[in-house]
């Protein structure tokens, strides 16, 4: 074999192999990650609660590591991906073989190569946050919270009465006042207000909230008078102006690096089309009034508030620009069986055999395959409307 040929299959491993430095010495781009929001977030601070909200039972978390967790996915969740490497382990595996494939058959063709380095080299420039483990939620409190706490709970919105109906949940005000638990013990760890000011100024910061706002209050009519007492702008302008003041409390708890996600076309799962039929986009025409504030209100953040770092993941966009790929998925179906009127899996169901040909795991939430898409644009803009001001690799580096 000419040299030439040997360098380019050598090439993807030197790639692959720099990629995995950062892994292997375990050295994350922040010292913390914190992650606030919903069931699309959460990782198990459900699990104790007197709710239907849960998700610790198969068929969640059939393809995750340690089982069923409290996830509301077959695997991970769009924050464990944007913080965690598992993935360049799966990837590493993934080059080997079918580099093993075309050595046995002779067809190292220059596509062939040029593809692999280019896909390895795509990848590596977008690697995520290098966090070794899963952040642990809030719930498990004698885990290591110096690198970070997850406290999103399923059905919690920013409203406090969000999701009542379904019981017991964390709303976005109890979870901040959480994370000043948190921010006390760290301080507490650190012997210093001062360090542990500039410790958590380096964090990267995650909320995704809103979604239930929506599914779990506007919408639901029986139980809540929102849709009643306000017009969707009306409601959109009230959520917004509650989220704003919320994300300044977690600027004044030391958060400057923050990632804020919009809502998402929740009218397109199928739990909402299946209550709504037709009239589904009435959903996602209130959501996206909320959602087209938010960029606004990171601007006005950054402007007011010293040392801001608030950026906006445009969720709705990423879906839409997605259709290349989502095309290719079962979208209208569910993976799992579900429960009426909840949308949840049935406990000890049997889900589809291959999760990685459908979008939805339940009637509400993503596989694992849509959250490693959304994750990797929302880390590393494919496209300028994707994130603003930043995406969250150079949220990250600020």
């Amino acid at each position: 074999m000419a040299f030439n040929d040997t360098l380019r299959i050598l090439l993807p491993f030197l790639f692959l192999t720099q990629c995995l430095q950062n892994f292997v010495r375990g050295e994350p781009q922040v010292p913390c990650y914190f992650i606030f929001g919903d069931s699309l977030v959460d990782s198990g601070n459900n699990n104790q609660l007197n709710t239907q909200a849960k998700a610790n039972y198969l068929p969640y978390g059939v393809d995750f590591p340690e089982g069923f967790t409290g996830r509301f996915t077959n695997n991970r969740t769009i924050t464990d991906i944007i913080g965690f490497l598992y993935f360049m382990i799966k990837l590493y595996i993934y080059i080997y073989s079918k580099v093993l494939l075309h050595l046995i058959y002779h067809h190292f063709t220059n596509y062939f190569l040029n593809a692999m380095c280019r896909e390895i080299f795509e990848i590596c420039a977008g690697q995520l946050l290098g966090f070794e483990d899963f952040i642990p939620p809030f719930a498990n409190k004698m885990e290591d919270i110096i690198r970070g706490v997850n406290y999103a709970s399923a059905v919690s919105g920013i409203r406090d009465e969000t999701g009542k109906q379904q019981g017991d949940r964390i709303p976005l005000n109890e979870q901040l006042r959480n994370h000043l638990i948190t921010v006390l013990r760290i301080t507490k760890i650190m012997k210093s207000a001062s360090a542990a000011r500039q410790y958590l100024q380096k964090c990267i910061y995650v909320v995704i909230t809103g979604n239930n706002d929506y599914i779990n209050n506007y919408f639901v009519p029986d139980i809540y008078p929102t849709s009643r007492l306000y017009t969707p702008q009306q409601f959109a302008d009230g959520l917004a102006r509650q989220y704003s003041n919320q994300l300044k409390d977690l600027y004044f708890s030391g958060a400057r690096k923050v990632a804020i996600f919009g809502v998402g076309l929740i009218g397109l799962t199928p739990e909402i089309i299946g209550r709504f039929g037709a009239n589904y986009s009435m959903v996602n025409d209130a959501a996206q009034l909320f959602s087209n504030k938010l960029l606004p209100l990171v601007n006005d953040l950054n402007s007011h508030l010293t040392g801001a770092k608030f950026t906006y993941i445009n969720t709705t966009g990423i879906t839409v620009t997605s259709n290349d790929s989502l095309s290719l998925l079962n979208t209208q179906d569910t993976c799992c069986p579900v429960v009426q009127d909840l949308g949840t899996c049935v406990p000890g169901s049997t889900p589809c055999t291959d999760r990685t040909q459908y979008a939805y795991f339940d009637g509400f939430h993503p596989t694992d395959v849509v959250n490693e898409g959304f994750a990797g644009r929302a880390y590393n803009e494919k496209l300028p409307s994707d994130a603003s001001p930043y995406d969250i690799s150079r949220l990250a580096r600020l």
